[in-house]
C-alpha cells in the first residue's frame, strides 16, 4: 500500500492505548495498525502549511516568510504570558488572537520524563498530554484566559521543570510521581490573579501508549539528510514514530514536508 501526503501532526484519540491516525488530502490512515509491519518514508517536497509553496519549510510547517506573517506562530503561541488580547492589543491578526487567547486555559503537570508545568486550552485535554508523550497528567488551574494561563506557567517553573527531555520520554526511562502531591506544593507560588482558579480537587489521567518496543539508543531520522528510510514500526509516543532500529521519527517536527509512505503487507 502506497500513500502521499504533506505531514501534520498526527490526530490522537485517547483509549487503551491511544490512536493515532494520519491525516492526508486524499488519505486517513490509522498508524497503530501499521505496527510490525515495514514501513518506508520518502521525501517528496516541501509543502508551506500557510502558502502551500514548495518553499523550504523553516519553522512549525512553515516557510521563512509565512512563519513571521501567520498569527500560530506568534510569540505568544510559544510564551503565552506575551498573550495581550485581553488588553485589545493585537500582535498579528486581533481577530485569531482573541479567538484563542480569550478561551479557558489548564495550567497543568505532566510526568514524562519528568515533572514539568505546561499551558494548554482546556479543549486542547487531553491531547496536549498525548502529544508529549505523558504518561500521567494533572490540572491545576482553569483560568478564562491564555495571559493567566501564561503568568501562572512563569511562576511555577521557578519550582518545577518546564522542558521534557525527549530522548528519555522515548526511552520511557520514567517513574510515576504523586501529581496530587506535586500540585498541593506549588499552590503556594500561583499568582494572586489565578489563585481563585485553583482546582482543589481532581485527579490524574493516565495515558497507555501503543508501544511494542522502546528504543535503547536513540537514531533520529531526518529528511533533508536521509530523503528515503525505511524500518519496522515498533511504537508510537508524543508525535514519534518508533522503529526497530532505533531510529525515532518526528511527525510534528516534519510537518510540511510532502512523503511518500510504502507499507508492506
Amino acid at each position: 500500500m502506497q500513500y502521499e501526503g504533506v505531514l501534520t501532526k498526527m490526530q490522537t484519540e485517547n483509549g487503551s492505548p491511544i490512536q493515532y491516525y494520519l491525516v492526508f488530502e486524499n488519505d486517513f490512515l490509522s498508524v497503530n495498525q501499521l505496527l510490525d509491519k515495514k514501513m518506508s518514508i520518502s521525501f517528496v517536497k516541501y509543502q508551506c502549511l500557510n502558502c502551500s509553496l514548495d518553499k523550504k519549510i523553516y519553522r512549525q510547517g512553515y516557510c521563512y516568510d509565512c512563519f513571521y506573517e501567520v498569527p500560530q506562530a506568534a510569540d505568544w503561541v510559544i510564551k503565552p504570558e506575551l498573550s495581550t488580547a485581553h488588553l485589545d492589543k493585537e500582535e498579528r491578526d486581533l481577530a485569531y488572537e482573541k479567538r484563542v487567547q480569550l478561551q479557558p486555559h489548564i495550567v497543568y503537570l505532566a510526568n514524562s520524563s519528568n515533572v514539568k508545568v505546561g499551558v494548554t486550552r482546556k479543549t486542547q485535554v487531553p491531547t496536549r498530554w498525548i502529544d508529549q508523550g505523558a504518561h500521567e497528567a494533572i490540572e491545576i488551574v482553569e483560568v478564562p484566559n491564555r495571559y493567566l494561563a501564561g503568568i501562572t506557567e512563569v511562576a511555577l517553573k521557578d519550582h518545577v521543570a518546564d522542558k521534557t527531555n525527549w530522548r528519555t520520554m522515548l526511552k520511557n526511562e520514567i517513574k510515576d510521581e504523586n501529581l496530587v502531591e506535586w500540585r498541593q506544593k506549588l499552590k503556594q507560588f500561583i499568582p494572586s490573579e489565578a489563585l481563585e482558579y485553583y482546582i482543589e480537587n481532581n485527579t490524574e489521567t493516565h495515558l497507555e501508549f501503543p508501544v511494542l518496543h522502546y528504543p535503547t539508543k536513540l537514531k533520529s531520522l531526518n529528511l533533508d539528510k536521509t530523503p528515503d528510510y525505511s524500518g519496522v514500526l515498533k511504537g508510537i509516543k508524543a508525535q514519534y514514530l518508533i522503529f526497530e532500529d532505533n531510529t525515532v521519527f518526528n511527525v510534528r517536527g516534519n510537518e510540511g514536508y510532502v512523503v511518500r509512505l510504502t507499507i508492506d503487507q
